[in-house]
């Protein structure tokens, strides 16, 4: 798969690129231009591409597919990893096999590598929104949902399931019912947000993690501007002649995590990939590790008095 590495993603040998490309437009609505940028990081040899329901960028990512088939850029889909979500409206037991359908309709695939609960949330059926209605918030049936998405694995509509935006506490409750362990569980990592406790629990339990805002999303609805304004990351860039996002990319590689980028600026889709030739400095790694942490992406939205969720400390059980 072009020049990226890949780490394994489940215990059958299915391997995953440590670098994969993020959809996510904020506002969600597939822009004109989001096909063309997909089809170019295609170009650049990123192979894994990350999507969701609630993006709205998966029949984008389905044309885009078709055009590198099409040019010859890859020989076939089996070349690429495509990842997508089960969003919170959908997460109830009869509304998940629908949902995947519904996703691989939209990408015009037949399978794809991994399918992820999107939020340790539900709400009521129909809407595809963030923020969510908190009228609309319900407990999640995870054991029941779970149950769904393992059948969406033995129907081989997805390779590999996993969860997203789920604490240790959250992935004990799901480990403790599972047949099939999830195999990936997507969250937010970058020096200002290290996870260092979820890994080292990921890591115990056999579960891959992928980063999501290695550079903080700034300018989403979910980012803050705080990782790149760090000064102690700007001084690394400055003294290793890299960028900020390239060192932010590389730290997240270097703690054996695969990680997703989202630029559509054809330059720097170019330059968060030009990590592999260089190293952190032992120095370097202990500076970041100081960094003070602080989350970007808390949740609030899905915390309502009436909700199943009262307070952050219930979301993530006192994690952040």
């Amino acid at each position: 798969m072009g020049n990226i590495p890949e780490i394994p993603v489940d215990s059958n040998g299915k391997t995953i690129p440590v670098i994969g490309f993020g959809t996510a437009e904020y506002p969600f609505g597939a822009s004109e231009t989001l096909r063309d940028s997909l089809l170019h990081a295609i170009k650049l040899g990123y192979r894994h591409f990350d999507s969701a329901a609630l993006y709205q960028s998966e029949q984008p990512l389905g044309e885009a597919i078709d055009d590198a088939l099409g040019l010859g850029l890859i020989k076939s889909r089996d070349e690429l990893f495509i990842t997508s979500k089960l969003w919170c409206s959908d997460a109830h037991y009869d509304c998940v096999l629908p949902a995947i359908q519904q996703t691989l309709k939209n990408l015009k695939l037949e399978y794809i590598d991994l399918y992820l609960v999107h939020w340790p949330v539900s709400v009521k059926p129909g809407e595809y929104e963030l923020p969510v209605k908190k009228k609309d918030l319900l407990p999640i049936d995870i054991k029941s949902v779970w149950e769904a998405m393992e059948e969406c694995q033995k129907l081989g509509l997805a390779k590999s399931i996993g969860v997203s935006n789920f604490s240790c506490k959250k992935l004990e409750t799901l480990l403790a019912t599972a047949q099939i362990p999830p195999a990936v569980n997507q969250v937010e990592i970058n020096p200002l947000w290290q996870q260092k406790k979820l890994r080292e629990f990921c890591e115990n339990k056999g579960i891959r993690i992928t980063a999501y805002s290695p550079l903080g999303a700034k300018g989403t609805l979910w980012g803050t501007n705080w990782v790149m304004e760090c000064e102690v990351l700007k001084q690394i860039a400055e003294a290793t002649g890299k960028t900020i996002a390239q060192v932010c990319v590389r730290w997240v590689y270097e703690q054996g995590v695969s990680v997703l980028v989202k630029s559509f600026n054809k330059d720097r889709m170019k330059e968060n990939l030009g990590i592999f030739d260089w190293k952190l400095s032992p120095e370097d790694l202990e500076k970041i590790s100081q960094i003070p942490q602080r989350k970007g992406f808390p949740g609030l939205e899905f915390i309502s008095e009436e909700g199943p969720y009262k307070s952050l400390s219930e979301l993530w059980d006192g994690e952040i």
